[in-house]
């Protein structure tokens, strides 16, 4: 069977990689290993998540559990909830902001943090091995609808009230967030317009990815209205992206930096835990502030294991998707803009001055094609031959993929967890100097697929 589950969950087109019959043996599964009771089941706005989510219930209730369904919510609402009701397990039925296509399913256990490795591949086993666990016919669980989305609103209420009146464009892309955030950020004490809230699983006004190019329209509603930021989620609200007050998106890898900054400078120090893809930037600001940062593969399952192992006042990735240890460990994109808002105010700053301090460094990426049952070979052997092609290394990491690192810059070769592709990262002081370390990144890459084909 092919590896089922990647960094994020089990992901796939639906009606071919991810069926209705694939749901219903992971629900089986999960209660078969987990030997739940409860379980919360939730999906994002995916048209294809009524369908999955019967089956995914179906499996469930086969193996002795309770579902309860709690319709349309963020992910980060799922998790919070399956650690405050005390379930046993949370399932998302969410492909979170891959395109509307596809579909994939989470699995979170109590403690609201999603599965690990070591869980998921005994999931894997257990639907390979068909040693799926049925109930008796006389204990079989039942189904009931539950709304307590009210409990995580009332925790961000609690953890954030703003004095001053802030001008808030926000849009959830038709997207998992589209009641919840706008109506959060007013009772913080925001002035809200929203624009996309209408749910629609097509995702027809943006791309459910929220990147600089899919936020050209709320960055001009921005300018036009004079809002003091704009706020944008993803397909399941796990991530967020931010428009200044002149209209500038705000770069990932600068945002996160200047908040694990604020953090750092909060706590009087600390660990921030981000990937192996964030930008240098993040360490020479926090560790001017005697903090320290710790990298992980890419992933927020990841960054969340760390984050526990570790200790650490915050944690994220450059997406978007940030955590806040002091309250759960998930990422969370209304409770990051909500938590970004409040440390705008005590700075007394805009969105632009905020991360206006941040060093900024040129990044490119590129994604090379390359078939799920090669891509991770290819790194191995990228691994034993880039020491040769890059003579002029400082540190060679394999935490994640084959990060090497330069005097003033860096290149990453990783296979993505969710994608065919391999995935190049490449930092540099200059836009000609990152060219170049790139360049010679995709012949080898290249060259390496196609000894690999032979």
């Amino acid at each position: 069977m092919p590896k089922l589950f990647g960094s994020s969950g089990a992901r796939g087109l639906v009606n071919a990689e991810l069926t209705p019959i694939l749901a219903a043996k992971v629900g089986l599964a999960v209660a078969t290993f987990s030997k739940a009771e409860k379980v919360l089941v939730a999906w994002d706005t995916r048209v294809s998540g009524p369908m999955l989510e019967h089956a995914l219930v179906s499996g469930l209730l086969a193996g002795g559990a309770n579902a309860y369904c709690l319709g349309v919510v963020p992910t980060p609402v799922l998790a919070f909830l399956t650690m405050r009701l005390k379930a046993d397990a949370g399932l998302m039925i969410t492909a979170s902001h891959n395109p509307p296509q596809y579909n994939g399913i989470k699995i979170f256990n109590s403690q609201g943090l999603a599965y690990d490795d070591e869980s998921q591949i005994k999931i894997e086993e257990i639907i390979e091995k068909r040693s799926l666990r049925l109930a008796d016919w006389r204990v079989v669980g039942e189904a009931s609808s539950l709304d307590k989305s009210q409990l995580y609103a009332e925790m961000i209420k609690k953890t954030v009230k703003l004095r001053k009146k802030r001008r808030i464009i926000v849009d959830p892309g038709c997207g998992a967030t589209f009641s919840l955030a706008p109506a959060i950020l007013e009772n913080i004490g925001c002035e809200v317009i929203a624009i996309n809230a209408q749910p629609d699983g097509f995702f027809p006004a943006r791309s459910s990815e929220p990147n600089a190019e899919s936020l050209k329209d709320l960055a001009k509603i921005v300018q036009e209205l004079g809002a003091d930021a704009g706020v944008a989620y993803d397909g399941d609200g796990d991530r967020a992206a931010f428009i200044d007050e002149k209209g500038n998106f705000a770069d990932f890898d600068r945002a996160l930096a200047a908040y694990s900054a604020y953090i750092v400078k909060r706590n009087g120090g600390g660990t921030v835990v981000t990937n192996v893809e964030a930008s240098m930037c993040i360490e020479k600001v926090v560790n001017a502030l005697g903090g320290k940062v710790v990298r992980t593969k890419v992933g927020d399952v990841y960054v969340a294991e760390a984050i526990k192992q570790r200790n650490a006042v915050f944690g994220g990735e450059p997406c978007g998707a940030w955590i806040h240890p002091q309250l759960h460990c998930c990422p969370d994109g209304i409770l990051s803009s909500a938590l970004l808002l409040k440390a705008l105010e005590e700075e007394n700053k805009g969105l632009f001055d905020f991360i206006a301090e941040i060093p900024l460094y040129t990044t490119l990426r590129r994604n090379i094609a390359c078939k799920n049952n090669m891509k991770y070979k290819v790194i191995e052997k990228i691994g034993k031959s880039v020491k040769s092609e890059f003579p002029a290394h400082a540190e060679v990491s394999t935490v994640d993929g084959v990060r090497m690192s330069f005097e003033g810059g860096w290149i990453l070769f990783r296979a993505s967890g969710t994608e065919p592709l391999i995935r190049l990262t490449v930092e540099g002081e200059s836009l000609k100097a990152a060219k170049e370390i790139m360049k010679k990144g995709i012949v080898l890459v290249k060259k390496s697929v196609e000894e690999m084909r032979k």
